[in-house]
């Protein structure tokens, strides 16, 4: 379809068509009888993945396009990369439409179709980028008001296709915006030490942006929960409803299987920390002794400490761990001598790890 958009070759586009409808109908019944005769009935992250488009979905849908028609203009033919590409983008959502069908949820089925549908655009796209840049020779047409009448459906399909596309694009772009920020606040505003969130869900659309918590432990106060609303501004989260369940609510609505997991992901957490401060403490004890070198280098340092130690990320669960020097000075020190203590303590101390702080 993108190459007969390019090409301006209408009965491309028009047999193109056909033939994935064709394949995504077989794909979707071949799905629906498998999910019917099958005693697997749960829906699982797979499946619930594909019912709902992200900007992601949309980037390897146009990547894999981008590969796939990269492929077929090469000499040497080969339809394992478009292969990927249709893998990758296109039967995922397929079978979870046919999952939709079989379990009797439309709401799944039209998800997954929606995302079909956009993968589907995306890939068109890219195809039709690659064929404009690689100047392909365009369909010509005796009848000159026959291929003006071409041209004009040809741009007609297109406008009605990526105008859409584009709204649905942005709409998934501002979706995945909230979620990165509405994470973030709670990574950031629910870190207490007697309560814990277990289980959290997000609601966007242009009417109603809501993020729901699920808590387990000691009860929040109404004081600290207003003060948490009233600092969702400072993540760009305007307009957004914070609905908290805890207590006798939250009892209703606990789900034990995400408590465990969500204690085992602590207990793991913990376990990380732990195993890296006593490297950190293994690496500090193994240091080099450096203080009649530093007081014959340097005089102007009154005193220092070397230690390794960890940093944790406060946006992220990443955790690293550097070398730390910290002096107090006796006297004012130029800027050419600090950079003359760092680069000698790396090239000492033979590490790059290294974060020097000079008082």
């Amino acid at each position: 379809i993108g190459l007969g958009i390019g090409t301006n070759d209408l009965s491309l586009v028009k047999k193109g068509g056909r033939n994935l409808l064709i394949a995504a109908l077989i794909s979707i019944a071949t799905s629906t009888l498998y999910f019917y005769i099958t005693p697997l009935h749960d829906a699982q992250s797979e499946l619930l993945a594909r019912t709902t488009p992200s900007i992601w979905d949309v980037f390897i849908a146009f990547a894999g396009g981008l590969a796939g028609a990269i492929a077929v203009t090469r000499k040497e033919k080969t339809n394992v990369i478009p292969g990927v590409a249709i893998a990758t983008a296109l039967m995922p959502p397929l079978c979870t439409a046919g999952f939709g069908l079989a379990s009797g949820n439309l709401l799944f089925f039209a998800g997954a179709i929606y995302l079909f549908f956009i993968n589907s655009l995306f890939i068109c796209i890219s195809t039709y980028l690659i064929v404009r840049f690689l100047n392909f020779n365009k369909k010509h047409f005796e009848d000159r008001n026959t291929e003006k009448k071409v041209s004009r459906y040809i741009l007609i399909t297109v406008l009605v296709t990526v105008l859409p596309s584009i709204y649905l694009a942005y709409g998934i772009v501002q979706k995945s915006i909230f979620e990165n920020s509405a994470q973030r606040f709670i990574r950031e505003e629910f870190n207490f030490s007697n309560t814990q969130v277990v289980n959290k869900s997000f609601k966007y659309s242009r009417k109603l942006k809501e993020i729901d918590l699920l808590l387990i432990g000691s009860e929040l106060p109404k004081t600290t929960i207003d003060s948490i609303r009233s600092r969702l501004t400072d993540y760009k989260l305007q307009g957004t409803s914070l609905v908290i369940r805890q207590g006798l609510d939250a009892r209703a609505n606990v789900d034990f299987s995400q408590i465990k997991a969500s204690i085992m992901e602590d207990v793991f957490n913990r376990d990380s920390l732990s195993i890296k401060s006593k490297n950190s403490a293994k690496e500090s004890a193994s240091l080099p002794e450096i203080r009649e070198e530093i007081k014959t280098l340097f005089p102007a340092i009154k005193s220092y400490s070397l230690a390794s130690v960890v940093f944790s990320n406060t946006d992220t669960l990443k955790k690293d761990t550097l070398l730390q020097f910290t002096a107090i000075l006796k006297s004012k020190m130029p800027a050419t001598e600090k950079n003359k203590i760092e680069k000698w303590l790396k090239a000492r101390l033979n590490s790059d790890k290294l974060k020097v702080n000079l008082e």
